[in-house]
């Protein structure tokens, strides 16, 4: 898409938008009550007669937000120019105090470099922002799609101030350079609105700083839009249905854990459930449901708050990571009072989660008497249907898939839509072991994780690869990206 033929200060300070440009006239878009005067200037800017169309101060900051928050400015152009504007040597010898950050000219390109980023980023669907300053050079590295691509290289001069920059709009002490701090910032961007988790770490050549970005609009999913195949999703919102034990989510970080146990909670009834959730942090709004997020700077453990909300007569209780003795206990506590507990858990595979949970220290007793199911999952990148192609499978491709490799498998290939890494957009696999009779006698005698997988596979329970081999049949992903996130 084409820049706006105005910049957006201007537009919005004027309440003049260049709807179009054609090739007699222009068509703009004027808010009413906007100065009047400002239109000569456009005209002049723009050397064309003007068509005006006056709409409503409403209508017109809808359509504002549109124009802008679509364009396809690059956000290493917009860093490469603040580089040429701002006085490098100024930065270098010292550091504006937060008057001078706010109040001097100089500060208003760091500005529009952290806009631009932050942009960027929400536009093209990032999770993260990496901001990490090196001996000669500064990194602004996005995280698509799973992957940690390079954005942009500010010069090292500019580190500081952006960093200051993001703390202000954190509202983190700018001064305390010695220790890690985190903050949230909250934006809007088109009437989407997207939260911010800020955190800096101190480093020798300065502050390094990660943008976790947490899109509202995009946590609000169903089960069956996960990617789960059907066999999967019917017997895993079956154990939703329980009215008490334990439902676990393994996976490590960023494989889509608590995407899927929102989805899970979304699917249940708030107004005749009692739904609890402790979380850290909390990442989506869930209606009628109680969200609690951990603070341990006031000492608001997991453990401290789960002990609180079974004081709170609750139904369903969603726990964001068990990773300590004491929850567990607690969580195990809870389900045998006639709770259903949904958690998540750092594990390679369903079956581990059993073997993490005995080596914090849990009864294996207790554990065979409450646990429900685990579902481990993980994220593989779809390919883009634009560039991608295919070709038939090898007798290499055969002896590392497996003999249910399809004939035919697809690749990725680049191209502008997928700006050229070959993928767009993620989905789901997965692995479900549903605990039954025999799988519960197995914890209680302490089989090891061999024999706990034997006997769920024995049942029908696909792995992680397995699972992804119905993508690569219907072209979803590749093999190389199957192989790169199930790889032992």
């Amino acid at each position: 898409m084409s820049a706006p033929a105005l910049p957006y200060a201007f537009a919005k300070a004027h309440g003049i938008l260049v709807a179009a440009l054609g090739g007699e006239h222009a068509e703009v878009v004027m808010r009413e009550g906007a100065d009047l005067t400002a239109l000569a200037e456009v005209r002049r800017s723009l050397g064309l007669p003007l068509q005006i169309e006056c709409i409503g101060r409403a209508a017109f900051e809808a359509r504002l937000a549109e124009t802008y928050s679509g364009t396809d400015d690059n956000a290493a152009e917009v860093v490469a120019d603040v580089g040429q504007e701002v006085d490098l040597t100024q930065l270098m010898t010292e550091l504006p105090t937060v008057e001078d950050l706010l109040d001097t000219q100089d500060d208003a390109p760091i500005i529009r470099m952290i806009n631009a980023l932050l942009t960027q980023a929400v536009r093209q669907q990032a999770s993260d922002i990496h901001i990490e300053p090196y001996e000669r050079n500064s990194v602004v590295r996005f995280r698509r799609d799973g992957v940690l691509v390079d954005v942009a290289q500010p010069h090292r001069a500019l580190h500081a101030a952006m960093a200051s920059r993001i703390k202000i709009m954190a509202s983190l002490d700018i001064a305390e350079k010695r220790l890690p701090q985190d903050g949230r910032i909250a934006l809007r961007l088109a009437g989407r609105q997207v939260d911010v988790r800020v955190s800096t770490l101190p480093t020798t050549h300065g502050e390094r700083i990660v943008l976790r970005l947490l899109d509202k609009g995009s946590g609000q999913r169903s089960l069956d839009s996960l990617g789960m195949a059907a066999d999967t999703v019917r017997p895993f919102a079956e154990l939703l249905k329980e009215p008490h034990g334990i439902l676990l989510v393994t996976g490590p970080t960023g494989s889509g854990k608590s995407t899927t146990l929102y989805a899970a909670l979304q699917g249940m009834d708030a107004k005749r459930r009692n739904i609890v959730t402790v979380e850290d942090p909390v990442e989506y709004d869930l209606p009628g449901v109680g969200q609690i997020q951990v603070n341990p700077r006031i000492e608001l453990s997991f453990a401290k708050a789960l002990r609180a909300i079974l004081r709170q007569d609750p139904d369903v209780i969603m726990i964001g990571e068990i990773r300590d003795l004491e929850t567990a206990q607690i969580a195990v506590q809870a389900s045998l009072t006639g709770h259903l507990v949904l958690a998540t858990l750092h594990t390679n595979d369903a079956a581990s989660a059993v073997t993490r949970l005995v080596d914090m220290g849990v009864e294996p007793f207790l554990l065979a008497s409450t646990l429900r199911g685990v579902l481990a999952q993980r994220l593989v990148r779809k390919l883009c249907t634009t560039c991608r192609s295919a070709s038939p499978s090898s007798a290499a491709d055969r002896e590392l898939l497996g003999p249910d490799t399809p004939a035919q498998l697809w690749h990725a290939t680049g191209c502008m839509e997928c700006s050229r890494t070959g993928y767009a957009g993620r989905s789901g696999i997965y692995e479900l072991i549903v605990a039954d009779e025999t799988f519960q006698r197995l914890i209680h005698t302490g089989a090891d994780e061999a024999q706990l997988r034997a006997h769920a596979i024995a049942n029908g329970t696909r792995s992680l690869r397995d699972d992804g081999l119905r993508l690569l049949a219907s072209g979803l992903t590749s093999a190389e990206e199957l192989l790169r996130v199930t790889r032992e």
